[in-house]
Parts: structure tokens; C-alpha cells; sequence
């Protein structure tokens, strides 16, 4: 079926952006401290976001993704709330292996500050698109559907999860991407958005912790200075989106 289709499509692209992470030339020890840009980590992510771009203007790609929601409510009753959780459980699985034992690149203090920079400007990206583009849910309940905040919050945080584990496994950041594809193909089976919405928010998703990363050095040096002898503990701010509230969680490290 059509839909089916549309399911292992994304779950072959979200295979193929493992791959190319395979490139990724950020250097971390403890604490990222060098960097060296790839301009190759860009093309995938502005690849998607690009389609979903596209895909608000051209009537071809709005006729495919008539077709693709056509398919999926004919064959798809009832709607799935995974995707309401499953957006979370890449990042998630960072704090998690971390807690068990298996130790990522980055202590407490510098991941979440990573992953704090990548939501925020993920959200602050998303909620723009969204108030500008002003595109219809399939469902109409709505005129926010562009870009999938779900999608960008969930291969936000498999980008997370590549880059943490990245050395020690492969398969760490493949099952990240492999649960965001997941993600977003629930957000098409359950009419929240079109398959371009679900693309650009993807590349927005994976570009923002890109970012986040190339962008550390900098912060670090420059904004979030330690002071292991002033301060004993950490206290951190996560801003995050779901698609239908901004709010933030709170990691206070003791």
C-alpha cells in the first residue's frame, strides 16, 4: 500500500542521514573543545526542509501529498498517540544510557546545555514557519501545520543521540532516527500533516543540533564559563515544543 511505502521511505532516509553522520568531523573529549565544519552535514537536512519549502507553492507536490493522506485515512481508523511521547524518546535515551552506566561524549552539564541550544532554536524556528506559512492541518483543525513541531523535536533529539554514542555504536543514533521517522510517519497516519511538513521538519530538527554542536565551542568559551570551584552543582533550563505548547523542563545536577 501507498502508505506503507511512504513509512519505509522515511525510515531509509532516516538510515541514510546515519550513514552520512558517519562523516561528522566535530571532535569531543569530556567537553566539546574543538571544531571543524563539514559543509557535507548540511545537505541532507537542507535537502528536506528545501522540499517542504517547495511543497507549499507547487501543485505537484501538493497533489502528492493529497494522495499520501488519501491512502492513509482510507486503510488508518483510529488515530495512534505514540507519537505525543515517542518525539521525546531519543534525547531521552541519552539521560538514560548516561544514568545506566554507558557514558556518552559530553558530561550532564554540557549536553543538556547542547541539547537546550538545539530546542531552542528548533522551537523558535518552527513556531516562526508555522506563524508565517499559515498551511492547513489534512484534518482542518488548524492553520499551523508546517513545519511538524513533533518531527523536528524527535530527529532533534536522534541528532542528540548520533553525536553522543556515535563512537561506540552505530546503532545508538540508527534506532534514534529509526523511532523520529517513526514519529513523523504517525503524524501523517493520524492527519495531523502532510508529508512535507514532516520533511522540513526533520532537516529542521537534525540541522538545530548540528548547530548546536558547532556552536558549543563558542558558548562554552563565552557564555557558560565553569567555575568548578564556585559552583558545585548544575542547573539547566530545557525549552521544548510539541506542536501545541512551548514550555521547558528543569535539570538540576547536585
Amino acid at each position: 500500500m501507498k502508505y506503507l511505502r511512504i513509512v519505509f521511505a522515511l525510515l531509509s532516509t532516516s538510515i541514510l542521514i546515519a550513514q552520512n553522520n558517519a562523516t561528522d568531523t566535530i571532535v569531543v573529549n569530556d567537553s566539546v573543545k574543538k571544531l571543524k565544519f563539514n559543509y557535507k552535514q548540511l545537505i541532507i537536512p537542507t535537502a528536506l526542509i528545501g522540499y517542504g519549502l517547495i511543497g507549499i507553492e507547487s501543485d505537484q507536490i501538493k497533489n502528492f501529498n493529497s494522495e499520501v493522506q488519501e491512502e492513509v485515512t482510507e486503510h488508518i481508523d483510529d488515530k495512534v498517540t505514540i507519537d505525543d511521547f515517542a518525539q521525546y524518546a531519543p534525547a531521552a535515551a541519552v539521560y538514560a544510557l548516561n544514568a545506566f552506566g554507558d557514558k556518552g561524549k559530553n558530561n550532564l552539564r554540557d549536553r543538556s546545555i547542547i541539547l537546550a541550544s538545539s530546542y531552542l532554536m528548533m522551537s523558535v524556528t518552527v513556531l516562526a514557519l508555522k506563524s508565517t506559512t499559515k498551511v492547513e492541518r489534512p484534518d482542518g483543525s488548524s492553520n499551523n501545520s508546517f513545519p511538524s513541531g513533533h518531527t523536528a523535536t524527535a530527529f532533534a533529539g536522534a541528532e542528540f543521540l548520533w553525536q553522543e554514542y556515535k563512537d561506540k555504536s552505530i546503532w545508538y543514533g540508527i534506532s534514534g532516527y529509526l523511532v523520529a521517522a517513526g514519529t513523523g510517519a504517525f503524524r501523517i497516519v493520524n492527519n495531523r500533516h502532510w508529508f512535507t511538513d514532516v520533511a522540513a521538519g526533520a532537516g529542521i530538527g537534525i540541522l538545530s543540533t548540528k548547530a548546536a554542536y558547532w556552536m558549543y565551542p563558542f558558548l562554552n568559551k563565552k557564555v557558560f564559563t565553569k567555575k568548578e570551584k564556585e559552583n558545585k552543582g548544575t542547573t539547566l533550563i530545557l525549552p521544548y515544543y510539541n506542536g501545541k505548547e512551548l514550555g521547558c523542563n528543569l535539570v538540576i545536577q547536585f
